[in-house]
């Protein structure tokens, strides 16, 4: 992360008893093993949350949580395939028992899905919309439960900027993600009479290892001046004319965590430098 963006969140204004403070909140985030994930967990615990990080790839949460006890927070990984309901809910559980609350989860985890609609497999299909969709409602449905009874809460899922701009290649993944904002915007509605809510991120193009996953080959390895080449395409596309970085993610999932946006529920929020603006 760009000059330690999590260390410096007291100079720039969290301090406690401001909105953006968490002290004494419990967060859990899945997908913390790198990228927007791994980011957000640093920037919540920064903040002063109490983090429990999930993550299919365990040793990779595994790190994230030791660099945070290193900074002086609190943090615990576990392993969570965010395709299985149970997955989730021990996560969560994991949380209350450590904690005695949830106060915020965080759905982070998602795959890419890269080809042609008419190319588009069953088996790929299936993992996007299980992995995307399904991860999703059932990270959801663990918080809610946890969160219901103590009548306030905040949930923060992942969108995409990829649902306001239809592309060619990434079809099956933005229609998993405008899945995401209307399954967000529907729990806004079920869950505000319980004090929680439910918002979601949509980012635009950000620089992180989930990124040109198309420009891969069978074996994971990619034409690094095709990559360059890509990544200027990108910076093209936002009148700002910069690239997103994870911490530009991370502030946004701090912000919808914490009480500063007490007043927001059911909004996808666009964290995109621009991109989906007509011009």
């Amino acid at each position: 992360m760009r000059a330690a963006a999590h260390v410096q969140l007291y100079a720039a204004g969290v301090q406690r008893g401001t909105g953006f403070d968490l002290h004494g909140r419990v967060a859990c985030i899945t997908g913390a093993a790198a990228g927007i994930g791994e980011a957000s967990a640093r920037m919540l615990a920064a903040a002063g949350a109490s983090v429990v990080l999930g993550d299919i790839d365990v040793a990779g949460a595994q790190r994230v949580a030791d660099a945070i006890v290193r900074e002086g927070g609190d943090a615990l990984a576990t392993s969570v395939d965010i395709r299985r309901r149970a997955d989730l809910d021990a996560l969560v559980a994991t949380a209350v028992e450590r904690h005695g609350q949830l106060d915020i989860m965080c759905n982070i985890a998602g795959v890419g899905s890269y080809g042609a609609l008419r190319d588009v497999t069953e088996a790929e299909f299936d993992r996007a919309i299980g992995t995307n969709v399904k991860g999703t409602l059932f990270g959801c449905q663990a918080a809610l439960a946890a969160m219901i009874p103590h009548g306030r809460g905040s949930i923060v899922n992942v969108s995409a900027t990829a649902i306001y701009i239809p592309a060619a290649g990434v079809g099956v993944y933005a229609a998993t993600k405008a899945a995401v904002a209307m399954l967000t915007q529907t729990l806004a509605v079920e869950a505000g009479a319980h004090g929680i809510r439910v918002n979601a991120l949509a980012p635009g193009f950000t620089v992180t290892n989930f990124v040109g996953g198309h420009l891969r080959d069978a074996d994971g390895h990619r034409d690094e001046a095709e990559f360059t080449t890509y990544l200027e395409r990108m910076r093209t596309m936002s009148p700002l004319g910069i690239l997103g970085e994870a911490d530009d993610q991370a502030y946004q999932v701090l912000y919808l965590a914490s009480d500063a946006s007490r007043f927001v529920t059911g909004t996808i929020l666009r964290a995109n430098g621009g991109q989906s603006i007509d011009w």
